[in-house]
Order: C-alpha cells, then structure tokens, then sequence
C-alpha cells in the first residue's frame, strides 16, 4: 500500500484527516516509531482554457437536458393535431421520459466506470441523439414514443456524469461554482425550448434539440478524461498528464497528483458492490445524498417546473406572461447561484435557496384560498405570480443544483459508481411520483399542495444545518475521507 517518495527512498502510508480537513500522511520514521507530517491539501488553482473548454464541451449534455424537459410542454398541441393522438397517448409520451431516466440511473455510475467519464458522456449523445431523430421522424405514437424513451435514458445517464466529470477535473477553489454550470445549462436549454417552441413547429424544434449532442461528440476529442478515474484504473502516466492538461503545463501538480494517488491506494482494495454501500462507515453520505435528492423532488421542484403554465392558468394568470416571466427570474437566479458557490459556501446557499422556496410555496397556497373571497380574485393572480417567481428564483440559487453538486463530491471514488446510481434513480422516482400526482393533488386541494410543499422546503434547512458537510475549498479525497471515516 506504500508509495515511493519522489524524492526517493521515503515511504509513505495511507492518508488520514484531520478535524480541520488536512492531510496526515503517517509512516515509519525509520527508528521504529510512528510519525506523522500534516500536509496542507494543496494551493488554489486558475481557471485554464483546457479547463473551460472542458466545462463547456460536457455541459452540451446539460443543455439537451434542459432542452428535453422543456420540449413536451410546446410540442404538445402540434404533435396530437398532426399525429392525431388522445390525450392519454400524448400522457405516456410525456411520463415516458421519466422512466427512460431511471433505467438510466440504474447502469449509469457502473458504465462511467467501465468506459470513463468523457465515454459515458459519449453514450448519453447518441441515445439523445437517436431520441431527437426518432420524434422527427415519427409518424405515429410507437416512435414517437421510444424517442422519448431514448432520450430519458440518455438524460438518465447526463444527470450523474455531468456533475461527476466536472467535479473531477475542476480545481477545489473553483469546483462548486463550475459544477453548478450544469444547472445553469439546464435552465437555459428549459427556457430557450419554450420560448423557440412558441415560433417553430415540434419537427423542427427536434431537430434543433439534437445540435447540442453534435457539438458534444465532437468536443469530447479535444478534451482530458478525469484525472481521478484514469488514477483509479491505473494509467498513471495518463493521469499526471490530464492534470497537467487541466491545471496548465507550467503548473506544479506534484502535490494534489500525490493527493489523488494516496487516497486511491486507500481505496484500491475495498470491495466495491451495493451491498457494501449499506455499511455503517458510508451511513453519512448515503443520507446526505439521498435526504436531499428526496427533499429536492417533495419540495416541489419537478411538479412546478413541469406544471407552472397550468398552474398560472388555473390561478386566472396569462400562461405565457407567466412562463417568460419564469425564465426571465430563474436562469439569472441560477447563474447567481453559480458565482456565489465558491464563496459563500454550499450550505447558506441550500439554506437560503429552501427558505426562498418555503416562502413561495406559502404564497401560492395563500393565493389559491384567496380565489374563493370574490374581491380578492385579482390579488390572488397576483399572489400566484409572486409565489412562482420566488419559488423558481430560489430553486434555481441553490436546491435546483447543489444536491447534483454535493452528490459529485461526497462518495469515494472506488464506491461512486454504486452510490451515484443509487442517488440518481432515487432522484428520478421522486420526480416521477410528484410529476404524476401533480394534477391530483392540485384536484384535490390546491392550497394544500403548496401547503405541503413549503413544509417540505421548511424541513430541508435543518437538514442542511445538521447533516450536509461545507465541501466549499477542500480537495475531494478530503471531503470523501472525513464523511467515510470510523
């Protein structure tokens, strides 16, 4: 498990962490005793061109995202005239979807290990692309249909390598900020889909999803696979010059290159499967993972996002003044969000972002009471506006992408493929349940709904509080070894 020294002869043993997150790399001190030298986990980085044309390049995929979720909500008058489809034909091509993305997340942390990150990228362009093409192609709901079972998959596979990829390759300093770009991209490929959906026919606005996925099978040639997954899988050589690729040639990589290989030699022999996964000494990340994927989803998020211009409709709002209006606060919201990452930290920003959420959800819900008081009809339209607006600004400063973010950064890299799967089909059933039950709980009780759900959002702070680790500056081997350690 020893490493040589660069210097030569010195041997070193795995790494231990300190309360303060630092590195103790302990070993023989050559008389028989135990000693024990404190490294500091490595000085901030620079953004690179290599660094930036690699965030750019994989962040295509969270584009088509963005692009494949806002899609059904525009196409959908086009494609049941020309196809002539029921309405319960056109429900299964926009719930498909969703079920495409959890059998996605079930192979998604295993193919990222097989292939690598930059090859399962690679996977996820051709099943969208092969979506895309599908729906402009189709001539009735079988193809139709299976298009939009391709691309879940392929976004099933985007929603775990994205973040993870970013995370890996990004320097500790500016990690958070550039991972949180994936959901920025998201938002933009949401927004710019309605708004393009609203000028062109479905065929067309198709055709115009796939682009993205083009470039990005192009790119993916011109930039570095993940230093940590090249490490993991023993291409040393390959691994050193990635990180160089990424930090810039004249950079000094020595130490974080040491970092990475002494974490990965800790690891090398830990047995990686699910079952090793429900161990009391993964207990932590797996709650934090999961707590606020779950928290995310019941919160609302996918049920607003999906469902705003019906919600705005049956507030008595304009639906289109409503969705611009959305799209005007939330990308701006989100790319805040992006900046801030990196300073203020990960945990006021998921604390800010659920009051701000909590917040809304309680306004929508007063709005809907106030539809019954005849005097205050006009108020409550408002009301539901305001509620929205709050709502999506705050989702997309924090809880839209954090959890993604956290999620990339809190597993160790030889139990990540199993957690990461874990985690991202969790988030996708969560998704599917609060999309399907949407309509029936706003029959059921609109007011109510908004009720629970800015209880939810209420919840998550001090979950937040008590359980989600600051990962702001600190190295992922540093993170990954105090969240794992007995």
């Amino acid at each position: 498990m020893g490493r040589e020294s660069r210097d030569g002869g010195c041997r070193t043993s795995p790494l231990l962490v300190t309360e303060d997150g630092n590195f103790i790399v302990s070993g023989d001190d050559g008389g028989g005793g135990s000693s024990g030298e404190v490294l500091e986990s490595g000085g901030d980085s620079a953004a690179t061109a290599v660094l930036v044309l690699s965030t750019l390049v994989t962040v295509c995929a969270s584009y088509t995202f963005g692009a494949a979720v806002g899609y059904s909500s525009p196409a959908e008058s086009g494609i049941m005239a020309d196809l002539d489809l029921s309405v319960a034909e056109y429900s299964m091509f926009g719930s498909i979807m969703t079920i495409g993305g959890m059998i996605g997340a079930l192979f998604c942390g295993k193919l990222a290990d097989l292939v690598g990150r930059r090859g399962a990228i690679g996977f996820s362009d051709l099943l969208c692309l092969m979506g895309w093409l599908a729906i402009v192609f189709s001539k009735g709901p079988w193809l139709l249909d299976l298009g939009r079972l391709s691309l879940g998959l392929g976004i099933g596979l985007i929603s775990y390598v994205v973040p993870v990829y970013i995370a890996e390759i990004t320097p500790k300093n500016l990690r958070g900020g550039y991972t949180t770009i994936h959901q920025f991209a998201i938002s933009i490929g949401l927004s710019a889909t309605y708004l393009i959906g609203s000028i062109l026919n479905w065929r067309t606005l198709a055709l115009i999803g796939a682009i993205p996925s083009v470039i990005q099978i192009l790119g993916l040639f011109f930039i570095p696979e993940s230093p940590r997954w090249l490490a993991k899988v023993g291409r040393e050589k390959e691994y050193e010059a990635a990180l160089h690729r990424l930090r810039g040639e004249k950079t000094d990589i020595s130490q974080e290159a040491a970092d990475i290989k002494d974490y990965i030699e800790t690891t090398q022999f830990t047995e990686n499967n699910v079952l090793q996964l429900f161990r009391a000494k993964y207990a932590h990340p797996l709650i934090v993972g999961i707590g606020l994927m779950v928290l995310q989803q019941f919160g609302g998020g996918s049920g607003i996002s999906y469902y705003a211009s019906s919600i705005f409709e049956s507030a008595g709002f304009s639906e289109t003044t409503g969705m611009i209006a959305m799209a005007i606060v939330q990308i701006p919201m989100t790319g805040v969000g992006a900046l801030l990452m990196d300073k203020s930290g990960r945990k006021p920003l998921l604390m800010v972002s659920a009051g701000g959420t909590c917040l809304g959800s309680l306004l929508a819900g007063f709005s809907f009471l106030l539809e019954d008081v005849p005097k205050l009809k006009e108020a409550a339209s408002i009301l539901v506006l305001a509620g929205i607006l709050i709502f999506g600004g705050s989702y997309g400063l924090g809880i839209a992408g954090i959890p993604w973010v956290i999620m990339s950064e809190i597993f160790p890299i030889h139990m990540k493929a199993s957690a990461g799967s874990i985690v991202t089909l969790v988030s996708w059933t969560c998704s599917w349940v609060v999309t399907y039950s949407f309509n029936f709980l706003l029959e059921w009780n609109s007011a109510g709904t908004f009720f629970i759900f800015s209880t939810i959002c209420f919840l998550t702070i001090p979950f937040v509080a008590k359980l989600v680790p600051e990962t702001k500056g600190r190295l992922l081997e540093e993170v990954q070894a105090s969240m794992t350690m007995n």
